[in-house]
């Protein structure tokens, strides 16, 4: 395989991974420049004597907001692109994967004129979700540490409520119970498991603690908390996540992009809606549902119009259709508020349309 002149690579698709970069690059005629394995330090030098702006394409993966943004400094046009979307344009189908088909998969898709594409993270945005990941990971690792204590409890007859402040309330008092079959081995085992508990949860409260700290000291995230049902937490997860919402042309297509909007099966000029697709970042729709949860059940106790709306709305479709609706009109109601600079008001009213008159649209007879 013969190696063009490098300048004249116009597009450039790039597999990533811990120790080599496969390239695949071509000219504007679509013809092959350069295909080769090149470590990151002779790919990064490579790419330096590509023309300004060429475009350089990667599937968003671990590192790759990294490498995009190294690529940009040298002044290329560097994206990412969903998994998912490069699949169809493998020309060896699923049963040919490797990393040069995946590579000119990459290539063929960042060419399609409507392609989507990741938005580039910054450093910033990175290191602040970064806190996210740690907490989630924590709050799992607690969850299966207090199911843990739940299996030795119950092999010997100590069953208790499925609260953990139930648990955490009880478990010091099962320790120093003599009457108890636990043996002393088994004290022991539950003490490290108690301290462990203890630990975890004051890890968990410094990643609240960076959290809320983020919440309040952002200008957006602070607006975004202001919303019913966005606590701290899922301000900081949205504004770190999303970065710049004006990348979204319209309210109602950010909240496809959580995924918060209802599937389609429609043909024949029949609309046929099932549930909401769950695409886009599983974190951030939790994030809105479990924050519409409590919104909802305190919707009563409030009477600005959202809440009105949500009692209503509850009444007429059930209580979970109610939330998931709420998440949606809070993802839109927040793409409005940081894209238009204002302030979330519950009792906002929307402005009519202007009036529309057919017969004034009629042609002269």
């Amino acid at each position: 395989m013969a190696e063009v002149t490098r300048g004249a690579a116009a597009r450039v698709g790039v597999d990533l991974s811990k120790r080599v970069f496969q390239v695949h690059a071509v000219d504007r005629s679509g013809r092959v420049v350069l295909a080769k394995a090149l470590s990151p330090d002779r790919f990064f030098a490579w790419c330096a004597e590509l023309p300004a702006g060429c475009l350089v394409a990667m599937e968003a993966c671990g590192g790759a907001h990294h490498v995009a943004r190294r690529l940009r400094v040298l002044g290329l046009d560097a994206r990412l692109i969903a998994g998912h979307f490069v699949t169809p344009y493998r020309m060896a189908g699923k049963g040919g994967k490797n990393d040069a088909n995946d590579a000119a998969a990459i290539c063929e898709a960042a060419g399609r004129p409507h392609m989507r594409f990741v938005p580039v993270k910054t450093a910033e945005q990175q290191g602040q979700l970064s806190v996210h990941r740690l907490r989630e990971g924590y709050k799992a690792e607690r969850t299966a540490l207090i199911n843990r204590i739940r299996g030795v409890l119950a092999e010997f007859g100590l069953v208790f409520p499925q609260s953990p402040e139930a648990l955490r309330r009880v478990l010091a008092d099962v320790l120093e119970d003599a009457s108890n079959e636990l043996t002393g081995i088994a004290r022991l085992v539950l003490q490290r498991a108690q301290l462990h508990w203890i630990d975890l949860d004051l890890q968990m409260k410094w990643c609240d603690e960076r959290i809320e700290a983020h919440a309040r000291s952002d200008d957006r995230a602070a607006r975004a908390a202001a919303l019913q049902g966005i606590g701290p937490i899922g301000a900081s997860a949205l504004v770190a996540s999303v970065g710049d919402f004006r990348q979204f042309s319209s309210a109602k297509q950010f909240g496809a992009w959580l995924g918060l909007v209802p599937s389609q099966n429609s043909t024949g000029g029949k609309a046929r809606l099932g549930r909401i697709t769950k695409r886009g970042d599983d974190y951030l729709r939790t994030l809105l549902i479990q924050g519409a949860k409590s919104a909802v059940m305190t919707a009563a106790k409030r009477s600005d119009r959202i809440s009105q709306w949500l009692v209503q709305l509850k009444e007429r479709v059930g209580w979970q259709k109610a939330v998931v609706a709420l998440a949606n009109k809070n993802a839109r109601i927040l793409w409005a508020v940081l894209t238009r600079d204002g302030a979330f008001d519950p009792n906002h009213v929307p402005e009519a349309p202007a009036p529309h008159c057919a017969l004034s649209q009629r042609p002269a007879i």
